[in-house]
């Protein structure tokens, strides 16, 4: 397609900076930086500490975690207050911008009020279940220039019954030039990802212990009373936390391992660290919540979320081919994929408003 002119709106949770705090913002860095390469002219809306390499307009100064932790000011008139004005300032640029259209990589309502508003094309990537306050946005916006991507099926069923005309699905890209290729592992597991309940670190490990194969994890702290009371007693020479790693670190780590153990207590939108250990040629064993069998495929296998049938899990992934996860990857989840499925829906947001603009115009 031609050229657009596109605001991309980030999450303000944490910056969309490695060493990444989650899929959110590894999605939105990789997305600004593969339609740049397309040859759109972008400008991301984000917080001020995100990396300065990419066309950033800061909104704030830095990500609300570092001043509002949500732990603590979740639901709060002040955190609400905070966002509220910080994606303000990204509208009133937005407004005045002259953009073809924004790419709604956040998750704040009055997002999709303003943009029906102002008549704005906008594609929102919802990242997450349905919630009260983006779900209620969603529905009372349903206009044909508001578009809406899930990141797999069972992600879009999860949002609707019959899904609208409006939303569709876009599996994330992986980027499979950094995400390299590895011939064999280690003969150890891997886990990667924030540690917290949800995340369900613990399993993993009992699980991996189980299979007689030793585990690395790779991750932040998220919940340090559930990191002291069921993760720290399980480490040893067996199980070891490295840390929260990012760039060429971490991805050396996850191809170096024979297999990636993948744990959600929830049901995962996508799951794209799977993905990501997938284009490494690292099979999953996983959890079967959400989008993982979507996901993982021929490439490893699941179980619930018990340890022993994990464990299992674990030494069956472990005999799948490493190239055909790669293969998967590539035909799947590829970044051309990704950004062709947007420049879709981008095209379909933008003629919706030109029409939507003529119809007015003749009444």
């Amino acid at each position: 397609m031609n050229p657009l002119r596109i605001a991309v709106i980030g999450h303000l949770r944490h910056p969309v900076a490695a060493p990444f705090m989650g899929g959110m913002e590894s999605h939105c860095h990789l997305l600004v930086r593969a339609l740049v390469a397309r040859g759109h002219d972008v400008t991301l809306f984000a917080s001020g500490d995100s990396d300065p390499a990419l066309p950033l307009h800061g909104v704030t100064d830095r990500h609300y975690e570092a001043v509002l932790p949500w732990a603590l000011w979740r639901d709060t008139d002040e955190l609400t207050e905070f966002q509220q004005a910080a994606f303000g300032r990204a509208w009133s640029v937005i407004a005045g911008g002259g953009f073809d259209v924004v790419h709604n990589n956040a998750m704040h309502p009055a997002l999709h009020d303003w943009a029906r508003r102002d008549g704005q094309p906008m594609v929102t990537s919802l990242h997450v279940p349905p919630f009260g306050g983006l779900a209620d946005a969603v529905a009372r916006n349903a206009v044909p220039w508001l578009r809406q991507t899930a990141t797999s099926e069972s992600h879009l069923d999860s949002w609707w019954a019959d899904a609208p005309d409006t939303a569709s699905v876009v599996y994330n890209g992986i980027d499979t030039d950094r995400w390299h290729f590895r011939t064999q592992g280690n003969g150890r597991a891997a886990w990667c990802g924030r540690i917290t309940p949800n995340k369900g670190t613990a399993i993993a490990i009992l699980a991996a212990r189980r299979a007689g194969v030793a585990i690395d994890l790779y991750g932040p702290i998220d919940c340090m009373d559930y990191y002291g009371e069921k993760v720290a007693p399980l480490l040893g020479d067996d199980c070891i936390h490295h840390g929260h790693l990012g760039g060429d670190a971490l991805i050396a780590a996850m191809g170096e391992a024979s297999v990636l153990l993948s744990t959600p207590m929830w049901d995962e939108p996508f799951g794209l660290v799977a993905a990501e250990a997938m284009a490494c040629g690292v099979p999953v064993a996983a959890v079967d919540r959400g989008a993982m069998r979507e996901v993982v495929g021929e490439a490893g296998a699941l179980a619930p979320a018990d340890p022993d049938m994990l464990a299992d899990a674990v030494r069956a992934a472990m005999l799948v081919p490493r190239a055909s996860c790669r293969a998967r990857v590539e035909r799947l989840f590829s970044v051309d994929a990704m950004i062709a499925g947007y420049e879709a829906a981008y095209a379909s947001a933008i003629r919706a408003s030109s029409k939507a603009s003529t119809v007015a115009e003749l009444a």
